[in-house]
């Protein structure tokens, strides 16, 4: 049975008691009602206390489960580190619809489990969404002083700005219409048996959060991995996203036979190998 963590706040969240799962799963609150949900959550704790910590965070209909996260997690056991994965809400053992999901829901889930469930420097490692999220709860977090809480990010095909580019400005146009008069679209999806779920709410709220037009500053050295196979975040997108890294480090792997997954063992040990370098 996962451990219920309860923390409320005006603002979100408040820091829980520590605790020392490795991987156990738990139950995190997240805001107020009636927009209260429970976010569950695996967390292994450090061996190295003077390393810093790893944040997981999944794409759009994955889960902290996921061939990547579980991975992932048995690199930082191996390493002695300490690393945080759970499921936004609408995902894997989380409450909520996928139907409610916006960007703006998800980043605060994002930053009230890393505020709550982290301590001391973070790497960030998400793929597809969670790069994009990544991103968001950087600037967020730098934009109140807490620049110091993300050592470094690893964005693994990033879907930045996807509610707006590769959702929205892809749509065709009965796409649009169902979006705007039904309030959704339902698109078959190539990685589960139910359809992807694009609403009204999701697209506009995703306008509040655009970071393509203007420079990223990350404050941290970051490293994108992306496949050129991969079919529903074109290469180009990747190669878009270096250009707006501004005076912060970053490099950007190519993967010729790769695709949206990067889930193959080479693939993998990109993952780790960047991971290495930065801890």
């Amino acid at each position: 049975m996962p451990r219920l963590i309860e923390a409320r706040s005006a603002s979100g969240v408040t820091k829980s008691e520590p605790s020392v799962s490795d991987g156990q799963p738990q139950v995190f609150i997240v805001g107020n009602a009636p927009n209260q949900r429970c976010i569950a959550f695996r967390r292994r704790a450090p061996v190295r206390s003077q390393s810093p910590g790893v944040v997981w965070l999944s794409g759009y209909r994955s889960d902290m489960d996921s061939t990547k996260a579980t991975a992932l997690d048995a690199e930082a056991e191996r390493r002695g580190l300490g690393l945080l994965r759970f499921d936004c809400s609408g995902h894997g053992r989380s409450d909520g619809r996928l139907e409610d999901g916006t960007i703006s829901r998800w980043l605060e889930e994002t930053l009230a489990l890393v505020r709550a469930q982290s301590e001391g420097p973070q790497i960030l490692v998400g793929s597809s969404m969670g790069g994009y999220l990544s991103l968001l709860a950087v600037r967020a977090l730098n934009e109140v002083g807490d620049t110091e809480r993300v050592k470094g990010l690893i964005l693994i095909a990033p879907a930045v700005d996807f509610t707006e580019a590769l959702i929205w400005a892809k749509a065709p146009d009965e796409a649009r219409r169902a979006i705007m008069y039904d309030g959704v679209w339902r698109r078959p999806s190539a990685y589960s048996s139910e359809p992807d779920c694009f609403t009204r709410d999701l697209i506009e709220d995703g306008r509040k959060h655009l970071l393509l037009g203007g420079m990223i500053r990350t404050g941290a050295p970051t490293a994108v991995l992306q496949g050129m196979r991969d079919e529903d975040v074109p290469f180009s997108h990747a190669l878009a996203l270096m250009q707006r890294f501004g005076g912060d480090p970053a490099t950007l792997t190519l993967v010729k036979d790769g695709d949206h997954r990067l889930s193959r063992p080479q693939d993998l040990q990109l993952m780790f190998d960047a991971l290495g370098r930065m801890v």
